[in-house]
């Protein structure tokens, strides 16, 4: 496995700054508020050749004193836990804190090579005023500042230098990390909903380890969280998200970001997966996420979660349930529903391969001789509704060689033929060729 670099300390010394900059893209959110970081966040750099992982972690403190501090404390134990090194950092413009202390402490008695970083030294004053944090007991410090740069590469030559196996063991580094080239050939399924509907506990599930902090609060996740998977012969990326709700319900600038990354993550998917929970329905909101997906062209799996909690079910409850749901989704409904519980992990798996499903289908291709054999023989016999006297007569059709499904029809007035007859036509490809879950679009052109 690909060696792992934690980042660790407590809140506000610019965890996340570093974090972004190793990564080469603002991926973590930054914000001067304490707790911004919740969950464990991963990423991969590469220095001098060297390619490896990255964890962000949440602010540790002392206090459990909320639902949050609590689980972000924990998560933080994870990542040492996982490590294979460790960035303890610190904040050179305040000094040494108890806190700091504390964790210094518990970082002593882990068997992991921990790098001291100094951050936010920016002038020959705060160097000399980091001398103080040998206190901890950890070794000479890194003086650094995460903001400009400056100090991190006599950080990572270190860091590399205790990481990178030796000799023959170099070759092995290809198991665990995924590089970037490799990471671009793997799907990318997101997972996306309202707020508290399960999806961070589905994502939990799905990898069999607490990824992402779980509560009732409305909002707890916050930045998107990817995750490498890779059991049952399936490899994908996981992307646990922020919930989505309505822009006039979305005041805090914390959250607004959330949503944009959200949405992000959504842009640069293969497969979405849209959560809702069973005892809520399908509102308003989901459907304008579903909106969202099938705009911006990607695959789409619903599950409804929580189905364990729906009392006096029947043997239709289930088809019933679905019904409901792609009345909602017309015109566009060809879609896999799936009913899971992710507190009972019933169904994940069937998600899981639903979605991969999807995937397959998205990058379905079909030959032109092949289309026109099928397709031409319907037009003629269902032709378009003439308009204005014109008689509109589509010669040939071809498939575009665009990421997602879509097809020309030449036509001699593309301009008369209405949305009607485009999704005849839609209705006819995918009732001959398996495109569940992917959207089609359909071009008209001048033949």
């Amino acid at each position: 496995m690909g060696k792992i670099v934690a980042i660790i300390g407590r809140p506000n010394v610019g965890k996340s700054t570093l974090f972004n900059r190793l990564v080469g893209f603002r991926k973590a959110i930054i914000d001067g508020t304490e707790g911004t970081t919740r969950d464990r966040h991963y990423g991969t750099t590469d220095w001098n050749g060297y390619e490896f992982s990255i964890i962000d972690t949440g602010g540790y403190t002392s206090s459990d004193e909320d639902v949050f501090q609590k689980e972000i404390t924990r998560q933080v134990h994870i990542a040492i836990d996982e490590a294979d090194a460790i960035i303890f950092m610190v904040d050179g413009s305040t000094g040494v804190t108890d806190i700091d202390t504390e964790l210094a402490d518990i970082l002593r008695r882990q068997n992991r090579p921990t790098f001291l970083a100094v951050n936010k030294v920016e002038n020959q004053a705060r160097q000399l005023d980091s001398y103080e944090f040998y206190s901890l007991g950890l070794g000479d410090p890194y003086t650094v500042s995460a903001m400009t740069g400056s100090g991190t590469g006599d950080l990572l030559d270190a860091v590399v230098e205790r990481i990178r196996p030796k000799g023959n063991e170099e070759s092995k580094q290809s198991e665990g990390a995924v590089s970037e080239d490799s990471e671009n050939k793997i799907p990318r399924f997101t997972i996306v909903g309202r707020p508290n509907v399960g999806k961070s506990s589905l994502s939990n599930a799905l990898l069999g380890e607490h990824r992402g902090i779980v509560t009732n609060v409305a909002g707890t996740t916050r930045d998107s969280i990817d995750s490498y998977y890779n059991k049952y012969g399936l490899e994908f990326w996981l992307v646990d998200t922020a919930g989505l709700r309505k822009k006039q319900k979305v005041e805090e600038d914390l959250e607004f970001y959330s949503v944009l990354r959200s949405i992000r993550a959504i842009e640069q998917s293969d497969v979405v997966i849209l959560v809702i929970d069973a005892s809520v329905g399908m509102d308003a909101q989901d459907l304008n996420i579903f909106q969202l997906i099938v705009k911006n062209k990607k695959g789409c799996v619903i599950a409804v979660n929580k189905w364990d909690t729906i009392e006096n079910k029947e043997t239709n409850s289930a088809r019933d349930y679905a019904d409901y749901i792609k009345s909602k989704l017309a015109p566009f409904n060809d879609v896999p529903i799936i009913f899971t519980s992710a507190t009972e992990k019933q169904r994940i798996l069937d998600l899981v391969q639903s979605a991969y499903a999807v995937y397959e289908n998205r990058k379905r291709k079909i030959s032109t001789s092949k289309l026109n054999e099928y397709i031409l023989p319907i037009i003629s016999q269902t032709p378009p509704p003439t308009i204005k006297g014109k008689y509109i007569q589509i010669k040939y059709c071809t498939m575009l060689p665009t990421e997602f499904p879509s097809f020309a029809f030449f036509v001699n007035l593309p301009q008369y033929v209405k949305d009607s007859y485009r999704r005849f036509l839609e209705n006819k490809i995918r009732s001959n060729w398996n495109f569940s879950g992917s959207p089609i679009q359909i071009f008209f052109r001048q033949k």
